[in-house]
């Protein structure tokens, strides 16, 4: 099976086709070329397995369908590809289909208990990820949430669910994806330690040797990284064998703060250049003259949007909650586009 789209990193760039994204673009004094501008869209796939919560996500118009919201996914994806987005964050098992939740009694997860795949979701999944692949998209593909990594039932299924999840990315020839282990691993809710920060780097590994050889790109392998929580910066074991770093701007409301991050994270030990982005932040302001988005842009890393129903908004609010309008629906979803277009030329 051939594949139309590459991803692959050079130095602290990332490639798309053997060219930088965005190549030979600066805006306003800043340099674009290189960086991989993405937005938090983890649903994609979401289903909910738990009679008791599955009604939570019905339409406005219907009951939920796992059918419909992938449908509708597919058919906004060229929007977003035509205003600059290269990349986007898509999750084996989800994200908080409430923005933010500390107890998730919903059943969202593409591994049964033993951490078999389920073909069901990776139907969803090679739709996604087909597409991508023809839009010239370079997706970042999750394994693990915290929010459902509890289900698996010992670290042996966790170790399974990672094998499973990363030959099925290679039985599809997949050349434009990246892989997240886990997301913001340093959140103290991961049920196993192996996917906790002293030990995660074991699975980065695992990820990069099982797919040694088997990956039709200049690494020959699945590019590999995990995520931090909001503000965090990553700990040397998982930054001396990332293939690069993933920042969380939650709870970071100074853009000062953004470029601290930025520069911290490239001062810790076993720093070896890698490039550096945030595929999470739930900060706006994209009118203002400074704002998240432009204070790592400004340190050369790569942002990613992330959007939830606030209390009180409706359907058309939010590219997290579950059921999702995943078209260009509101002002604060229009207000990140349109910036990302400005910055990056579009398409």
């Amino acid at each position: 099976m051939e594949r139309k789209t590459v991803v692959s990193i050079e130095g602290p760039s990332f490639h798309i086709d053997g060219r930088p994204t965005y190549a030979g673009r600066s805006w306003r004094g800043m340099n674009v070329e290189g960086l991989l501008m993405n937005a938090r869209l983890v649903q994609g796939v979401f289903d909910d397995r738990n009679g008791e919560t599955r009604g939570w996500w019905d339409y406005p118009d219907g009951p939920w369908d796992p059918e419909r919201n992938v449908r509708e996914f597919l058919e906004a994806m060229p929007t977003w590809r035509a205003k600059g987005l290269r990349s986007f964050t898509i999750n084996f098992q989800g994200g908080s289909p409430r923005g933010y939740s500390r107890h998730q009694p919903w059943y969202n997860s593409a591994f049964e208990v033993d951490g078999t795949l389920r073909e069901d979701y990776a139907g969803r999944m090679a739709r996604v990820l087909d597409r991508a692949d023809e839009l010239g998209m370079a997706p970042i593909v999750g394994i693990l949430y915290f929010g459902q990594e509890y289900r698996l039932t010992d670290e042996q299924a966790v170790l399974a669910a990672i094998d499973h999840a990363t030959d099925w990315l290679l039985e599809k020839h997949y050349t434009n994806v990246l892989v997240e282990i886990a997301n913001e691993v340093n959140v103290p809710r991961y049920r196993w330690p192996i996917v906790q920060p002293p030990r995660v780097h074991e699975l980065i590994r695992r990820v990069q040797e099982r797919s040694a050889g088997k990956v039709a790109g200049p690494a020959g392998r699945l590019l590999v990284s995990a995520s931090m929580g909001g503000g965090a910066i990553p700990p040397p074991n998982l930054v001396g064998v990332a293939d690069f770093l993933l920042l969380h701007g939650n709870g970071v409301s100074e853009p000062d703060r953004i470029r601290e991050m930025v520069d911290e994270a490239r001062a810790v030990a076993g720093y070896r250049g890698q490039p550096v982005l945030f595929n999470e932040d739930d900060h706006f302001d994209f009118a203002k003259p400074d704002n998240n988005f432009l204070a790592a842009v400004s340190r050369g890393a790569g942002w990613g949007y992330f959007d939830y129903r606030m209390e009180g908004e409706g359907f058309d609010e939010g590219y997290q909650s579950v059921p999702v309008n995943w078209q260009i629906s509101s002002a604060r979803k229009r207000g990140f586009l349109d910036l990302l277009e400005a910055i990056t030329g579009g398409a």
